[in-house]
Formats: C-alpha cells, sequence, structure tokens
C-alpha cells in the first residue's frame, strides 16, 4: 500500500496496527472517524509528511532524500521525546510483573540473576536517553533556533550512539533457553512477546535517529545528508549447539569478570583460542554481552550468584 496524506487515517492504521504507537506518542487521541491523514494530523498541528515518514519506517519502507527533506525536525523532536517516556515509563514497567510471575517458581539465586540483569538494562537505556535528553535533542534545537551550541556536532552523536538493543536480545535469548520447565509456559510466552514487540520498536527507533534525524541534522549544520536506506542487521542464527567443556570454562571466567588474557593465563590456552571460544559461546547461545552470558552461566548452574558477589 502507498501511503499519502489524502488516505483516509482509518485505513493507514488497518494496514499496520503497529502504526498506532506513532499516533499515541504524537498525542493524537485515535478517534479518526472518516477524516484523512493530512486533516487529523492538521487538527494536532503536525506535518503529514513527517508522520507518514515515521510510518513508511514502522512499515519497512525505505526513505527517499525527497521524503526527508519534507519532514519537519520540530515533529521529529517530539516524537523521540514521547518514545523515551514511552519506552521507560510503559513498554519496560510492562515486563516486570510478568517476568515476576514467569520467575516464581525458580530458586531465588535465579530470580536475583535475571532482576539484576533487568535492572542493568533499564539503567542503560536510562543513560542512552539522558544522554539524548540534555545533549542531542537540546542542540538539535539550538540549530533550529540560529544559535548552534559550541563544542558539539551531529558527528559527535553518531560516534557515541551505542545498541540499545543487545541486552535486551540476550535477555529473549535468556527466557528462550535457560529457564527452567516448571516456568509457565503462557507467561513465557507473555514475556518472550513483549521483549520481541519492545526490540522491534527499539531497532525502529534507532533507525529514525540513524536515518533521518542525523541526516536533517547535517542540513541544520550545513553539510549535505548522506541517505542511508539500509535495513537493520541480520540476527545470527541460532544452532542451540551445547557448550563444549572447554566453552564452558571460559564462560565461567567470563562471568567472574576476567579480561580474554586473565582467561587466556587461568587456562592456560591462548588469548587467540579464548576469542574463538567466545565468538562460539555467542554464536550457540544468541548472547553477546557479558551481563548476559554471565545469567546464562548462573542459570545452567556453571556457578553460583553467590561467588560473584
Amino acid at each position: 500500500m502507498k501511503y499519502d496524506k489524502h488516505m483516509k487515517m482509518s485505513e493507514l492504521m488497518e494496514s499496520n496496527y503497529h502504526l498506532l504507537g506513532i499516533v499515541w506518542r504524537l498525542g493524537i487521541d485515535g478517534s479518526f472517524s472518516e477524516r484523512s491523514v493530512e486533516d487529523v494530523c492538521k487538527r494536532y498541528d503536525i506535518n503529514p509528511d513527517t508522520f507518514l515518514l515515521l510510518c513508511a519506517v514502522y512499515s519497512g519502507k525505505k526513505v527517499s532524500e525527497e521524503e526527508l527533506r519534507r519532514c519537519s525536525i520540530e515533529d521529529l523532536l517530539r516524537y523521540i521525546r514521547s518514545s523515551h517516556e514511552y519506552y521507560l515509563n510503559s513498554a519496560l514497567v510492562s515486563i516486570g510483573p510478568v517476568m515476576d510471575e514467569l520467575l516464581a517458581p525458580t530458586t531465588p539465586a535465579r530470580r536475583e540473576a535475571i532482576g539484576r540483569f533487568f535492572r542493568d538494562y533499564r539503567s542503560e537505556l536510562v543513560k542512552h536517553f539522558a544522554y539524548e535528553e540534555d545533549i542531542l535533542l537540546p542542540y538539535v534545537q539550538s540549530l533550529l533556533d540560529g544559535k548552534p551550541t559550541r563544542g558539539f556536532s551531529i558527528a559527535e552523536f553518531e560516534k557515541n550512539h551505542t545498541d540499545i538493543q543487545e541486552s535486551l536480545s540476550d535477555l529473549k535469548n535468556i527466557v528462550m533457553q535457560s529457564l527452567p520447565p516448571e516456568c509457565d509456559g503462557c507467561k513465557r510466552l507473555e514475556v518472550l512477546s513483549t521483549i520481541f514487540h519492545l526490540q522491534e520498536d527499539l531497532g525502529h527507533h534507532t533507525y529514525i535517529e540513524d536515518h533521518i534525524l542525523v541526516p536533517l541534522v547535517e542540513m541544520l549544520e550545513g553539510k549535505r545528508p548522506d541517505i542511508r536506506t539500509a535495513g537493520d542487521s541480520a540476527s545470527p542464527d541460532n544452532t542451540s549447539e551445547e557448550l563444549s567443556d572447554r566453552e564452558k570454562e571460559v564462560l565461567v571466567q567470563v562471568a567472574k569478570g576476567l579480561l580474554n588474557k586473565e582467561i587466556a593465563d587461568k587456562l592456560n590456552i591462548s588469548i587467540n583460542t579464548v576469542i574463538t571460544h567466545r565468538k562460539n559461546i555467542t554464536r550457540k547461545t544468541g548472547i553477546k554481552t557479558a551481563p548476559g552470558l554471565t545469567v546464562y552461566a548462573i542459570l545452567g548452574g556453571l556457578i553460583d550468584l553467590e561467588s560473584l558477589e
């Protein structure tokens, strides 16, 4: 379906229910009647081209330079700020209670390990969004006001823009692979469904910042934008292979916080061998971060939480 501002808003939502998230974050109440996209956007003082551009991203459509140039940066900032609030005060909050119910049959050590991992991830998001709220967005606003903040540029943001999906992906893999069978299957599916949805949404959020906001700010800075339309990177296949004994030994040392050289010295192997084992561990488990691997090791009974205190 080709999106345009003359189509009915209700038809647009019918084409992809995920677009309702954009409607909510832009403050549209969802009562569309027979109004067109243009009419609804006008009612809420939103640039319809910006709205349709966001809808295109959420529907997997590529962004053209022409679409980009019609976008309102003010409305884009409004959307990004609202997204931050949604992730921290709604999406993550909704996972917590269901996760607690899912983990209820497990041991206190397992509940604490996953609970700590989840809390650390939330702290990571808080820090990530605080950087954008306190530095990036005020800088963009200063450009719009014609009084650019000195000592910062959009290139600096690109250099410091971290991946906020990696730890969430690790949590998803832990829930799918490492919880004991006594955990309720329906609750597991509910948690996984929420995590998958949040991970997908965060992917769209990152794309909007990297491929829409950044080029637009480059325009404001007087640079020609580099319109990038590459899709999200594919996740590595999870082969569900068992870890070898040596890989389990390396995993335990990773959980203890040892660096590659320290692991090599402790196990009397080369650093290159340690790196190879770590790559294999990530490939087999689908878990990339050290905190995620630590939780995996605890749930797999390879190490006790108390030994990490």
